[in-house]
């Protein structure tokens, strides 16, 4: 019995498929995060023996690596400046970025990072639909960018990326299973996507109105992919890879794309499957591999994650987020 005044609402019916993708995306995170476990478990030795290795690496090249992964947050607080017109405050930008890093790493698929520049430009005073637009301009640049220094590299590194042999049959079936997917998807999504792509377009087309805009999405976005790899380039000097710098670069490339595709925390799993594989096919020793994943990870993730922790609590705390 309900008293007066009350009404009985009735669940939202549009929340049905909010809950069903968020159970999907849980247990693809599930199932990815439990691969890795399992890939971590069957090459144990190589893993210990990788953290052995990194333990006794190079400092001077591991302080180049630090300083590359704290210049990715300058980076990324340019490309997101960039990604919208109106300016943002410098020091805060720049601390939002360090502090959506970190959330980024406990929620899958970026959301953390989303959720944290989206209430970021919201308090800036850009509208919701604006933020997301500009949150969507940001990750369009840096995918354009990746997909291009891969277009770039890849003539300098002839046979380092390999497709894997598939026949004609199989190459067939897949194309015509991801048009199907790709119907069966697309029609009833986009009616409701058209207005936000077409609010895109409109954003994109005004930044590069203004040069300086402009200069920033695209410069920014490209400094961060370049740091990043040369965090990856530093550790490998570090632990004495022997694999060339641009070489590595495309491998990090390539792999983090790749990894780009499984919904996991900052890419925990896939990446560092990725680059362990994409280091170890192009001739680097399993423990080498190893070690030089791991570092990566520790100056990338495990290092700044408690502090970036605390510097989201901090923005919280004076409605900054």
């Amino acid at each position: 019995m309900t008293s007066p005044g009350t009404e009985l609402v009735a669940p939202d019916d549009a929340a049905i498929p909010v809950r069903r993708r968020a159970h999907w995306h849980a247990g693809v995170l599930l199932a990815v995060l439990l691969g890795g476990l399992y890939l971590a478990r069957r090459h144990w030795p190589a893993l210990e023996s990788g953290a052995g290795r990194l333990a006794g690496a190079d400092q001077g090249w591991m302080l180049v690596g630090a300083t590359a992964a704290l210049g990715t947050w300058a980076a990324s607080a340019l490309a997101q400046q960039g990604a919208v017109l109106r300016r943002l405050p410098g020091p805060r930008l720049v601390a939002a970025q360090f502090a959506a890093s970190a959330a980024n790493h406990l929620l899958p698929a970026g959301l953390g990072a989303g959720a944290v520049n989206l209430r970021f430009l919201m308090r800036c005073g850009l509208p919701a639909g604006r933020s997301a637009s500009a949150l969507a301009v940001k990750a369009t640049a840096g995918a354009v960018v990746r997909l291009t220094l891969i277009a770039l590299l890849a003539p300098f590194c002839p046979g380092l990326l390999r497709l894997p042999d598939l026949s004609a049959t199989a190459l067939l079936g897949a194309l015509g299973a991801a048009a199907l997917l790709g119907v069966l998807f697309a029609t009833p999504l986009w009616p409701r996507c058209r207005p936000a792509l077409a609010a895109v377009l409109a954003d994109i087309r005004a930044l590069h109105a203004s040069p300086a805009r402009a200069a920033a999405l695209w410069g920014g976005s490209l400094a961060f992919a370049a740091l990043h790899s040369t965090v990856l380039v530093a550790v490998t000097r570090a632990v004495g890879l022997p694999l060339p710098p641009l070489q590595v670069a495309l491998l990090y490339l390539a792999a983090s794309s790749a990894a780009a595709l499984l919904p996991t925390p900052g890419g925990l799993g896939s990446l560092d499957a990725a680059l362990a594989l994409a280091l170890t096919v192009s001739g680097a020793p399993g423990a080498a591999a190893a070690s030089a994943v791991l570092g990566y990870r520790l100056l990338t993730v495990w290092l700044p994650l408690l502090p970036g922790l605390l510097v989201l609590g901090v923005l919280v705390r004076r409605k900054a987020l």
